[in-house]
């Protein structure tokens, strides 16, 4: 079952003040304590509502009705998401909340979340499995012969992306079931570019196929800048395309590295409109 946690505000949340260092540490222990237990999901804080409005609708039409907005006591200063069995469970999480937090002075409240489970079947039901049937997130995994660690620690040099993980097999159980030779080698990793991923990790020579029919595609409004990290790609590798305007781009270019991953390189344009079924040719 899915909670929100919920931390009502107060005269200190709706004045802007800020968490101590002290609050800040509980608190992040609090989560931690929670994600080792496989209960929390995520959890933000919210700025006052000074900072927002209302929006509210009478016979169909808005009004917004700007903040600070009262009583403090019926506002959200924040939330956690959980996951638990139960609703007890939940409620003994929630006992846990760190007492640093308003000097143990707060008041929680706990909801469940509805399920699609929970309603009858129908149209508007069945709309919404289709929602849920689309992914949290779509990454890109290639394969190497061996090279993945520097190949990794290239891309991450030539995109600026944060190279969050290098797993080597040596770290993990699948060294019991592989040969030493490749126990240094990559078994997993990952680099996050503005929160998509790009993942490889190394084959054995037996299993490894080279990239075939797939690109990964980067995409840039600065020109100068797609230029830049395309010659960066280029270099060592096979050229297929230049990078140079072409009907749909200002700048556009296709290359296989000297990893052998192909890349594409684009910035976008209106100029590639969608096709409408029944257009003439």
């Amino acid at each position: 079952m899915k909670f929100m946690l919920i931390r009502r505000a107060d005269a200190n949340t709706e004045n802007g003040a800020m968490p101590s260092q002290e609050m800040f540490a509980a608190m992040a222990a609090y989560n931690q304590r929670m994600t080792e237990a496989g209960v929390f999901l995520s959890g933000d804080g919210l700025h006052p509502t000074s900072d927002g409005c209302l929006i509210r609708f009478k016979n169909g039409e808005p009004t917004i009705i700007p903040g600070p907005l009262s009583p403090a006591s019926e506002r959200i200063a924040g939330y956690s998401v959980l996951e638990a069995p139960s609703l007890q469970a939940a409620i003994e999480w929630a006992q846990q909340w760190p007492t640093q937090d308003a000097d143990g002075n707060v008041t929680l409240e706990l909801r469940r979340y509805f399920s699609l489970e929970d309603f009858e079947p129908g149209a508007g039901i069945e709309q919404h499995r289709n929602l849920a049937r689309v992914p949290d997130a779509m990454n890109v995994h290639v394969a190497f012969p061996g090279t993945c660690r520097e190949a990794m620690q290239f891309y991450a040099d030539v995109t600026g992306g944060h190279l969050e993980c290098l797993l080597t097999y040596a770290d993990t159980p699948a060294a019991e079931h592989t040969p030493p030779a490749l126990h240094d080698r990559i078994i997993h990793a990952s680099l996050n570019l503005r929160g998509r991923r790009l993942m490889g990790a190394d084959m054995a020579a037996d299993c490894y196929t080279p990239p075939q029919g797939i690109e990964v595609q980067l995409e840039y409004q600065d020109i100068e800048q797609a230029a830049r990290t395309f010659a960066q790609l280029a270099e060592g590798g096979k050229m297929i395309m230049p990078f140079e305007a072409t009907f749909w781009s200002p700048g556009f270019g296709m290359t296989v590295d000297r990893f052998g991953v192909g890349w594409m390189v684009n910035v976008p344009s209106d100029n590639c409109p969608l096709a409408t079924e029944g257009d003439s040719p």
